[in-house]
Protein backbone atom coordinates (compact mmCIF):
# COMPACT_ATOMS: atom_id res chain seq x y z
CA UNK A 1 0.00 0.00 0.00
CA UNK A 2 1.08 3.50 -1.32
CA UNK A 3 0.35 6.04 1.10
CA UNK A 4 0.42 10.10 -0.11
CA UNK A 5 0.23 12.86 2.20
CA UNK A 6 -0.45 15.93 0.58
CA UNK A 7 0.54 19.22 2.51
CA UNK A 8 3.15 19.29 5.05
CA UNK A 9 1.61 21.50 7.43
CA UNK A 10 2.58 20.40 11.24
CA UNK A 11 -0.92 18.03 10.94
CA UNK A 12 -0.12 16.09 7.76
CA UNK A 13 3.41 15.68 8.57
CA UNK A 14 2.33 14.25 12.00
CA UNK A 15 0.02 11.80 10.15
CA UNK A 16 2.67 10.31 7.73
CA UNK A 17 4.92 10.01 10.64
CA UNK A 18 2.20 7.90 12.58
CA UNK A 19 1.78 6.07 9.05
CA UNK A 20 5.83 5.66 8.22
CA UNK A 21 5.83 3.61 11.51
CA UNK A 22 3.14 1.14 11.03
CA UNK A 23 5.81 -1.73 10.40
CA UNK A 24 3.91 -3.15 6.80
CA UNK A 25 5.79 -4.97 4.62
CA UNK A 26 5.19 -3.38 1.18
CA UNK A 27 4.14 0.09 2.62
CA UNK A 28 5.14 3.56 1.43
CA UNK A 29 4.41 6.53 2.96
CA UNK A 30 5.46 9.57 1.18
CA UNK A 31 5.24 13.13 2.28
CA UNK A 32 4.51 15.82 -0.36
CA UNK A 33 4.86 19.45 -0.14
CA UNK A 34 4.71 22.07 -2.78
CA UNK A 35 7.61 24.20 -1.04
CA UNK A 36 10.60 22.49 -2.53
CA UNK A 37 13.19 24.22 0.22
CA UNK A 38 11.10 23.01 2.72
CA UNK A 39 11.18 19.66 1.40
CA UNK A 40 15.16 19.81 1.01
CA UNK A 41 15.06 21.45 4.66
CA UNK A 42 13.64 18.26 5.97
CA UNK A 43 15.64 15.94 3.79
CA UNK A 44 18.44 17.50 5.64
CA UNK A 45 17.40 17.73 9.20
CA UNK A 46 14.78 15.02 9.53
CA UNK A 47 12.41 16.80 10.98
CA UNK A 48 10.17 19.50 9.74
CA UNK A 49 11.51 22.55 11.45
CA UNK A 50 9.28 24.96 10.33
CA UNK A 51 5.60 23.60 11.68
CA UNK A 52 6.24 20.55 13.63
CA UNK A 53 9.84 21.13 15.41
CA UNK A 54 11.57 18.48 17.39
CA UNK A 55 9.38 15.79 15.83
CA UNK A 56 12.16 13.42 14.48
CA UNK A 57 10.64 12.01 10.72
CA UNK A 58 11.03 8.32 10.38
CA UNK A 59 13.63 6.68 8.15
CA UNK A 60 11.08 5.19 5.91
CA UNK A 61 9.03 8.26 5.16
CA UNK A 62 10.14 9.64 1.53
CA UNK A 63 9.86 13.36 1.07
CA UNK A 64 8.64 14.64 -2.57
CA UNK A 65 8.22 18.44 -4.07
CA UNK A 66 8.10 16.63 -7.27
CA UNK A 67 5.50 18.21 -9.85
CA UNK A 68 1.64 17.57 -8.23
CA UNK A 69 0.24 16.16 -11.83
CA UNK A 70 3.21 13.65 -12.25
CA UNK A 71 2.96 12.43 -8.21
CA UNK A 72 -0.53 11.61 -9.29
CA UNK A 73 -0.15 9.81 -12.32
CA UNK A 74 1.99 7.44 -10.58
CA UNK A 75 -0.97 6.83 -8.00
CA UNK A 76 -2.54 3.14 -8.26
CA UNK A 77 -6.30 1.98 -7.54
CA UNK A 78 -4.66 0.62 -4.41
CA UNK A 79 -3.23 3.61 -2.99
CA UNK A 80 -4.24 6.15 -0.50
CA UNK A 81 -4.02 9.72 -1.01
CA UNK A 82 -4.75 11.84 1.86
CA UNK A 83 -4.86 15.79 1.45
CA UNK A 84 -3.55 17.59 4.29
CA UNK A 85 -4.37 21.62 2.84
CA UNK A 86 -6.32 24.09 5.10
CA UNK A 87 -9.93 24.35 4.07
CA UNK A 88 -9.50 27.26 1.43
CA UNK A 89 -7.39 25.42 -0.17
CA UNK A 90 -9.23 21.88 -0.68
CA UNK A 91 -11.36 22.73 -3.71
CA UNK A 92 -8.23 23.72 -5.79
CA UNK A 93 -6.46 20.53 -4.45
CA UNK A 94 -9.22 18.08 -5.39
CA UNK A 95 -9.93 19.43 -9.02
CA UNK A 96 -6.11 18.53 -9.54
CA UNK A 97 -6.97 14.90 -8.23
CA UNK A 98 -9.93 14.14 -10.60
CA UNK A 99 -9.86 11.06 -12.04
CA UNK A 100 -7.97 8.67 -9.51
CA UNK A 101 -9.66 5.60 -8.86
CA UNK A 102 -7.51 5.51 -5.38
CA UNK A 103 -9.37 6.21 -2.17
CA UNK A 104 -9.00 10.33 -1.28
CA UNK A 105 -9.29 11.65 2.04
CA UNK A 106 -9.15 15.38 3.38
CA UNK A 107 -7.89 16.21 7.42
CA UNK A 108 -9.39 20.06 6.89
CA UNK A 109 -12.18 20.69 9.52
CA UNK A 110 -14.16 24.23 8.38
CA UNK A 111 -16.43 25.54 6.02
CA UNK A 112 -15.13 27.28 2.65
CA UNK A 113 -15.34 30.64 2.51
CA UNK A 114 -18.50 32.01 1.57
CA UNK A 115 -18.32 33.50 -2.34
CA UNK A 116 -20.27 35.08 -4.48
CA UNK A 117 -23.26 35.28 -1.53
CA UNK A 118 -23.26 31.49 -1.92
CA UNK A 119 -23.09 29.69 1.81
CA UNK A 120 -19.67 28.48 2.74
CA UNK A 121 -19.69 24.33 1.70
CA UNK A 122 -18.36 21.66 4.23
CA UNK A 123 -15.47 19.24 2.31
CA UNK A 124 -17.72 16.56 1.20
CA UNK A 125 -19.79 19.34 -0.42
CA UNK A 126 -16.69 20.75 -2.08
CA UNK A 127 -15.89 17.43 -2.94
CA UNK A 128 -19.41 17.17 -4.96
CA UNK A 129 -18.09 20.09 -6.75
CA UNK A 130 -14.77 19.62 -7.52
CA UNK A 131 -14.70 16.16 -8.39
CA UNK A 132 -17.83 14.46 -8.27
CA UNK A 133 -16.35 11.11 -9.23
CA UNK A 134 -13.60 10.14 -6.51
CA UNK A 135 -14.04 7.56 -3.88
CA UNK A 136 -13.60 10.24 -1.06
CA UNK A 137 -14.34 10.81 2.62
CA UNK A 138 -12.59 12.66 5.53
CA UNK A 139 -10.49 11.85 8.89
CA UNK A 140 -11.16 13.84 11.98
CA UNK A 141 -11.66 13.61 15.85
CA UNK A 142 -9.62 15.12 18.74
CA UNK A 143 -6.30 14.92 17.62
CA UNK A 144 -3.43 17.22 18.58
CA UNK A 145 -0.26 16.73 15.74
CA UNK A 146 2.24 17.12 18.24
CA UNK A 147 0.79 14.05 20.10
CA UNK A 148 0.54 12.08 17.41
CA UNK A 149 3.83 12.56 15.94
CA UNK A 150 5.41 11.87 19.78
CA UNK A 151 2.99 8.35 19.43
CA UNK A 152 1.06 9.71 22.52
CA UNK A 153 -2.38 7.75 22.23
CA UNK A 154 -4.91 9.09 20.11
CA UNK A 155 -8.38 8.30 18.74
CA UNK A 156 -9.51 9.07 15.30
CA UNK A 157 -13.02 8.46 12.86
CA UNK A 158 -12.50 7.83 9.44
CA UNK A 159 -16.05 8.72 7.92
CA UNK A 160 -17.32 7.98 4.19
CA UNK A 161 -19.77 6.94 2.31
CA UNK A 162 -17.81 4.54 0.43
CA UNK A 163 -16.27 1.26 2.91
CA UNK A 164 -13.35 0.83 0.45
CA UNK A 165 -12.47 4.31 1.48
CA UNK A 166 -13.09 3.65 5.45
CA UNK A 167 -11.38 0.56 4.85
CA UNK A 168 -8.12 2.19 3.25
CA UNK A 169 -7.95 5.03 5.99
CA UNK A 170 -7.91 1.94 8.64
CA UNK A 171 -5.49 0.48 7.22
CA UNK A 172 -3.21 3.14 6.69
CA UNK A 173 -3.26 4.94 10.11
CA UNK A 174 -4.36 2.28 12.81
CA UNK A 175 -1.61 1.16 15.14
CA UNK A 176 -0.43 0.81 18.62
CA UNK A 177 -0.91 4.31 19.19
CA UNK A 178 -3.13 4.98 17.08
CA UNK A 179 -6.98 4.06 16.75
CA UNK A 180 -9.38 4.52 13.80
CA UNK A 181 -12.93 3.86 14.01
CA UNK A 182 -14.90 3.94 10.38
CA UNK A 183 -18.19 5.85 10.44
CA UNK A 184 -20.55 6.42 7.56
CA UNK A 185 -22.13 9.76 8.86
CA UNK A 186 -19.42 12.43 6.21
CA UNK A 187 -22.15 14.77 7.76
CA UNK A 188 -22.27 14.42 11.52
CA UNK A 189 -18.14 13.97 11.18
CA UNK A 190 -17.51 16.76 9.35
CA UNK A 191 -20.08 19.49 11.43
CA UNK A 192 -18.59 18.24 14.78
CA UNK A 193 -15.15 19.20 12.85
CA UNK A 194 -16.15 22.50 11.74
CA UNK A 195 -17.70 23.82 14.44
CA UNK A 196 -15.86 23.21 17.38
CA UNK A 197 -12.87 25.26 15.90
CA UNK A 198 -15.54 28.52 16.65
CA UNK A 199 -16.66 27.73 19.76
CA UNK A 200 -13.28 26.99 21.46
CA UNK A 201 -12.57 30.34 20.43
CA UNK A 202 -15.36 31.46 22.73
CA UNK A 203 -14.15 28.68 25.82
CA UNK A 204 -10.61 30.12 24.93
CA UNK A 205 -12.31 33.67 25.55
CA UNK A 206 -14.02 31.94 28.64
CA UNK A 207 -10.72 31.08 30.14
CA UNK A 208 -9.05 33.87 29.28
CA UNK A 209 -11.58 36.44 31.45
CA UNK A 210 -11.32 34.11 34.57
CA UNK A 211 -14.78 33.24 34.31
CA UNK A 212 -14.32 30.09 35.98
CA UNK A 213 -14.90 26.12 35.44
CA UNK A 214 -18.62 27.03 35.63
CA UNK A 215 -18.99 28.80 33.13
CA UNK A 216 -16.49 26.91 30.87
CA UNK A 217 -18.48 23.76 31.22
CA UNK A 218 -22.01 25.57 30.37
CA UNK A 219 -19.97 26.48 27.06
CA UNK A 220 -18.81 23.09 26.40
CA UNK A 221 -22.30 21.60 27.15
CA UNK A 222 -24.26 23.93 25.12
CA UNK A 223 -21.64 24.42 22.40
CA UNK A 224 -22.32 20.82 21.71
CA UNK A 225 -26.12 21.44 21.37
CA UNK A 226 -25.09 24.12 19.13
CA UNK A 227 -23.54 21.57 16.53
CA UNK A 228 -26.00 18.89 16.95
CA UNK A 229 -28.85 21.26 16.23
CA UNK A 230 -26.91 22.32 12.85
CA UNK A 231 -25.62 19.10 12.02
CA UNK A 232 -29.59 17.22 12.33
CA UNK A 233 -30.82 20.36 10.02
CA UNK A 234 -28.30 19.17 7.52
CA UNK A 235 -28.91 16.05 7.67
CA UNK A 236 -26.39 14.40 10.31
CA UNK A 237 -27.02 11.25 12.58
CA UNK A 238 -26.99 12.30 16.38
CA UNK A 239 -25.34 9.51 17.72
CA UNK A 240 -22.31 10.95 15.76
CA UNK A 241 -22.27 13.76 18.07
CA UNK A 242 -21.56 12.10 21.16
CA UNK A 243 -18.56 10.37 19.39
CA UNK A 244 -15.54 11.30 18.93
CA UNK A 245 -15.71 14.12 16.16
CA UNK A 246 -18.47 15.62 17.93
CA UNK A 247 -17.64 15.80 21.84
CA UNK A 248 -14.64 14.28 21.83
CA UNK A 249 -12.93 16.99 19.43
CA UNK A 250 -15.01 19.88 21.04
CA UNK A 251 -13.38 19.28 24.19
CA UNK A 252 -10.07 18.49 23.18
CA UNK A 253 -9.83 21.93 21.42
CA UNK A 254 -12.12 23.96 23.85
CA UNK A 255 -10.05 22.82 27.07
CA UNK A 256 -6.20 21.75 25.47
CA UNK A 257 -3.43 24.25 25.67
CA UNK A 258 -2.29 23.04 22.67
CA UNK A 259 -5.76 24.15 20.25
CA UNK A 260 -4.93 27.12 18.31
CA UNK A 261 -8.55 28.24 18.06
CA UNK A 262 -8.48 28.18 22.09
CA UNK A 263 -5.63 30.53 22.12
CA UNK A 264 -7.69 33.15 20.20
CA UNK A 265 -9.99 33.61 22.21
CA UNK A 266 -7.52 33.48 24.92
CA UNK A 267 -5.52 36.73 23.07
CA UNK A 268 -8.77 37.99 22.50
CA UNK A 269 -9.77 38.23 26.40
CA UNK A 270 -6.15 39.82 27.00
CA UNK A 271 -6.61 42.95 25.14
CA UNK A 272 -4.93 41.91 21.72
CA UNK A 273 -6.22 42.70 18.51
CA UNK A 274 -8.08 39.62 16.20
CA UNK A 275 -4.87 40.24 14.02
CA UNK A 276 -2.70 40.36 16.80
CA UNK A 277 -4.33 37.06 17.53
CA UNK A 278 -3.49 35.35 14.43
CA UNK A 279 -0.52 36.44 13.53
CA UNK A 280 0.96 34.95 16.79
CA UNK A 281 -0.39 31.81 15.99
CA UNK A 282 2.25 31.20 13.10
CA UNK A 283 -0.15 28.42 11.81
CA UNK A 284 -3.83 28.69 10.96
CA UNK A 285 -6.84 28.96 13.27
CA UNK A 286 -9.65 27.36 11.32
CA UNK A 287 -12.36 29.19 13.78
CA UNK A 288 -11.56 32.66 12.65
CA UNK A 289 -11.90 31.88 8.89
CA UNK A 290 -14.94 29.59 9.32
CA UNK A 291 -17.47 31.50 11.78
CA UNK A 292 -18.78 33.67 9.57
CA UNK A 293 -19.68 30.86 7.37
CA UNK A 294 -20.81 28.77 9.77
CA UNK A 295 -23.65 31.32 11.35
CA UNK A 296 -24.43 32.32 7.48
CA UNK A 297 -25.16 28.17 7.21
CA UNK A 298 -27.35 28.13 10.58
CA UNK A 299 -29.26 31.58 10.02
CA UNK A 300 -29.82 30.13 6.16
CA UNK A 301 -31.85 26.82 8.12
CA UNK A 302 -33.03 28.79 10.75
CA UNK A 303 -30.66 27.07 13.32
CA UNK A 304 -29.98 28.81 16.68
CA UNK A 305 -26.62 29.29 17.56
CA UNK A 306 -26.04 32.18 20.07
CA UNK A 307 -22.24 31.27 20.98
CA UNK A 308 -21.64 31.51 17.33
CA UNK A 309 -23.08 34.43 17.39
CA UNK A 310 -21.62 35.83 20.02
CA UNK A 311 -18.13 34.56 18.50
CA UNK A 312 -18.96 36.45 15.13
CA UNK A 313 -19.67 39.40 16.69
CA UNK A 314 -16.38 39.56 18.62
CA UNK A 315 -14.08 38.88 15.53
CA UNK A 316 -15.95 41.43 13.67
CA UNK A 317 -15.65 43.95 16.65
CA UNK A 318 -19.03 44.50 17.15
CA UNK A 319 -18.94 43.32 20.99
CA UNK A 320 -15.95 43.24 23.47
CA UNK A 321 -15.04 40.38 25.05
CA UNK A 322 -16.55 41.07 28.10
CA UNK A 323 -19.89 42.32 25.86
CA UNK A 324 -19.94 38.96 24.58
CA UNK A 325 -20.28 37.36 27.90
CA UNK A 326 -22.64 39.47 28.89
CA UNK A 327 -24.97 39.33 25.77
CA UNK A 328 -24.80 35.48 26.42
CA UNK A 329 -26.11 35.75 29.64
CA UNK A 330 -28.54 38.08 29.31
CA UNK A 331 -30.74 35.85 26.60
CA UNK A 332 -34.15 34.97 28.16
CA UNK A 333 -34.43 31.86 29.78
CA UNK A 334 -35.54 28.42 27.59
CA UNK A 335 -35.57 24.65 28.18
CA UNK A 336 -32.74 23.06 27.84
CA UNK A 337 -33.56 20.82 24.80
CA UNK A 338 -34.31 24.39 22.66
Amino acid sequence: MNIIVLGAGAWGTALAISAARVPLVGRTVTLWARDAALVADMAAQRENARYLPAQALPPTLQLSAQPLDSLVAAVHANDLVVVATPMAALRGMLNQLQGLSAPVAWLCKGFESSVQGAYGLLGHEVQVQAAPQLQAGVLSGPSFAQEVAAGQPTALVAASAHANVREALVAAFHGNSLRVYANDDVIGVEVGGAVKNVLAIATGLCDGLQLGLNARAALVTRGLAEITRLGLALGAKPETFMGLSGLGDLVLTATGDLSRNRKVGLALAQGQTLAQAVQALGHVAEGVYSARTVLQRAQHLGVSMPITQGVVDLLDGRLSPVQAVTTLMGREPTVEGA
